[in-house]
C-alpha cells in the first residue's frame, strides 16, 4: 500500500523517511522514549536509519503496519504514531511524543485521526492500545483519544527481554460516532 497522509486541525501525519532521520535520532534520546517503549536503548544513528529507511516503507508495503510522524505546519516532528495490523480487523496503536512538544494533545489528536482512518478506509473494527503498567503519560493519551481501559494482561509485553505487565484498552468505531464493518453485540452479565 502506498502511504497515505492525513491532516487534523493542527497536524500533518504523514510518512517519515530519509529526510526525517536526524529528527526522530534526536526524539528517541528521551530518557523517557527508551524507558517506555521498545526502541533500542541506547538509541544510535544506525537504528534511526533502519526506522525511517527500511522498517517504515517496508510496513507500509507489506501492509503490516502503517506509521505516521506528527508534524507542525512549521515542518516541526511532534511525536510518531504506528499502527500494526494484528489481525484482520484488528489494529494496534502504538506512539511517543517528542518531549518538548508533550502536555499540548498532539499525540491523542494523532490517535485519533489514524483510528478514524482505519475504521473507515482499513476495515479496521477494533483498535487495540497496550502499555507497560506504570505509564501514565501513554494512558493519558489514550483515555484522552477515547480508548476505555479493559484491564490489567499479566505478563503481557516483552520489553528488552523482561515479561511485563501491560494495560490493555481499544477504541471502537462507534466511541467515534462511526458505524462498524459486522454488528457488535456487547455481552451482557
Amino acid at each position: 500500500m502506498d502511504p497515505v497522509t492525513l491532516t487534523t486541525d493542527r497536524l500533518l501525519l504523514r510518512t517519515v523517511g530519509p529526510q526525517d532521520t536526524d529528527a526522530v535520532y534526536a526524539a528517541c534520546q528521551d530518557a523517557d522514549i527508551q524507558r517506555w517503549t521498545t526502541v533500542p536503548s541506547p538509541y544510535l544513528p544506525e537504528h534511526a536509519r533502519g526506522f525511517t529507511e527500511e522498517m517504515i516503507p517496508n510496513g507500509w508495503a507489506s501492509g503490516s503496519m502503517f506509521t505516521f510522524g506528527a508534524f507542525l505546519p512549521s515542518g516541526e516532528l511532534t511525536g510518531m504514531l504506528g499502527l500494526t495490523m494484528q489481525s484482520p480487523g484488528m489494529g494496534e496503536i502504538g506512539y511517543w511524543g517528542v518531549k518538548e512538544h508533550r502536555g499540548h494533545g498532539y499525540v491523542a489528536e494523532g490517535v485519533v485521526a489514524v483510528s478514524r482512518w482505519a475504521f473507515t478506509k482499513m476495515s479496521v473494527d477494533r483498535v487495540e492500545w497496550r502499555a507497560e503498567v506504570g505509564n501514565r503519560a501513554s494512558r493519558a493519551v489514550a483515555e484522552r483519544a477515547g480508548f476505555v481501559v479493559e484491564g490489567t494482561l499479566r505478563s503481557g509485553l516483552n520489553n528488552r527481554g523482561v515479561l511485563r505487565d501491560s494495560w490493555i484498552g481499544s477504541l471502537l468505531p462507534s466511541d467515534l460516532g462511526l458505524t462498524a464493518t459486522a454488528p457488535y453485540l456487547p455481552a451482557v452479565e
